[in-house]
């Protein structure tokens, strides 16, 4: 399990300029709480509800009916060209 890093054990990639932003945004974050000052809540997007679909009025037959169905147009076709 990895370790969790510590400010001693800061990766060297952080510059004078860095490490100088980061305490003063601390002490800023700190004077701003003694004060009472609060952050403003973020407004959240409106969500927008988006009912079901729409059913399609599509006939659906049973299994059976549609095999029937098949085989006869079959049979009418090859009696068609059959003949």
């Amino acid at each position: 399990m990895p370790k969790k890093k510590t400010a001693e054990e800061a990766p060297a990639e952080d510059s004078a300029l860095v490490s100088a932003a980061k305490s003063i945004g601390a002490a800023a974050g700190k004077v701003a709480s003694a004060i009472g000052v609060k952050p403003e809540p973020h407004a959240t997007p409106k969500t927008i509800r988006r009912g079901k679909p729409v059913k399609k009025n599509k006939p659906r037959l049973p299994r059976k009916q549609k095999k029937a169905l098949k085989k006869a147009a079959e049979k009418a076709e090859k009696a068609r060209t059959g003949s």
